[in-house]
C-alpha cells in the first residue's frame, strides 16, 4: 500500500489506525463528507421528504447553508484525481472517508454526479476504484472488510 488517505474526521482517522496500525495516515480535507448545513444532526422525523426527488434534483439540492451532492463531489474529484495519479506512480491507496466521498469516487467513474446516488455505500465496506490515468473503473461496492 502505497498511502493511507483519510477525511480529518475523527471516526475516518480512528478507522485507518484501528485497520492500518502503525501506518502513517495522511488526512486530506478535500475528502471530508458533504456539508448538511441546517440538516445536520437532525432527527429523521425533522427532515424533508427528498424521496419523491429524481436523482438529477436530489443531486442538486443543497440543504439551507450546506451543500448540494453535486457541489460535493465536484469538491470532492481534485482530491481523488490527485489520489489516482499517487496509486498510478506509486502503487494503491487506501483512502478511509465518508459514505459521500465514497458517491463522489463513483460519480468520477460514471461521469454523473446523479447516477452515484443509485448506490447505497453500507458503513465499514470497502468500494475499490481502479485507476485508468484518465478515469476510473468500479472494480466493487460494499465488499466486505
Amino acid at each position: 500500500m502505497a498511502a493511507v488517505v483519510t477525511s480529518p474526521a475523527l471516526r475516518c482517522r480512528q478507522t485507518a489506525a484501528t485497520l492500518f496500525p502503525g501506518r502513517m495516515l495522511a488526512q486530506d480535507p478535500r475528502l471530508w463528507e458533504q456539508d448538511f448545513g441546517a440538516h445536520e444532526g437532525l432527527a429523521a422525523a425533522d427532515l424533508p421528504d427528498l424521496g419523491p426527488l429524481d436523482r438529477g434534483v436530489l443531486a442538486a439540492y443543497a440543504p439551507p447553508q450546506g451543500e448540494s451532492f453535486a457541489a460535493m463531489a465536484a469538491r470532492v474529484a481534485p482530491a481523488l484525481e490527485d489520489l489516482a495519479r499517487k496509486a498510478i506512480a506509486e502503487g494503491p491507496v487506501a483512502v478511509v472517508a465518508h459514505a459521500g466521498t465514497v458517491r463522489a469516487g463513483l460519480a468520477l467513474a460514471l461521469g454523473s454526479a446523479p447516477a452515484a446516488l443509485a448506490f447505497e455505500v453500507a458503513p465499514l465496506s470497502v468500494t475499490r476504484l481502479r485507476c485508468l490515468g484518465g478515469g476510473f473503473s468500479v472494480l466493487c461496492v460494499n465488499a466486505a472488510l
